[in-house]
């Protein structure tokens, strides 16, 4: 495994990703090495557009040993609304407020190219949402309802 580059300039996260067509050994390579650079970062979610691949995967890990690798992601079902501070792996330092389904329910294929399906509530439904706007050129302040100052980032002015 190796950890890649993560894309900080907004340009090529605009873009949108192109589907996977065939589950090959670089895609599943480039799974793997986005798992590692996403830990290494301590991120919860990573798309592969953050690490300059325009193509349709993401991996998610919300709960330490968890890993979602997800191709071609589509959500299919949402549910309930949460509101509350997102951040992203390609935009340090900034956060902002977002609302976002509760629930999500997404198809997507697994590293084996089996479709599946899988379900996220709370912070797990966020990172889905989050990754798959990644994969359609869309980044959090678009969505946001607005951005955290800096006072709110560094957790006030406490002396």
């Amino acid at each position: 495994m190796a950890k890649l580059k993560i894309v900080t300039d907004e340009a090529p996260l605009r873009k949108k990703s192109r589907p996977v067509t065939e589950i090959n050994e670089r895609i599943k390579t480039l799974l793997s090495d986005m798992l590692e650079t996403m830990r290494d970062a301590d991120g919860v979610g990573l798309a592969a557009p953050q690490v300059g691949v325009l193509r349709r995967v993401v991996v998610i890990e919300v709960t330490e040993g968890e890993v979602l690798m997800l191709i071609n992601p589509e959500i299919t079902e949402t549910a309930g609304e949460q509101v509350g501070p997102e951040g992203c792996l390609s935009l340090p330092g900034e956060q902002g407020i977002v609302r976002r389904p509760n629930y999500v329910k997404i198809r997507a294929l697994d590293p084996d190219g089996n479709e599946r399906t899988y379900e996220g509530m709370g912070l797990l439904a966020r990172a889905m949402c989050h990754e798959i706007d990644h994969l359609d050129g869309i980044l959090y302040p678009d969505k946001a309802e607005r951005m955290m100052t800096r006072e709110e980032l560094d957790g006030g002015d406490e002396e």
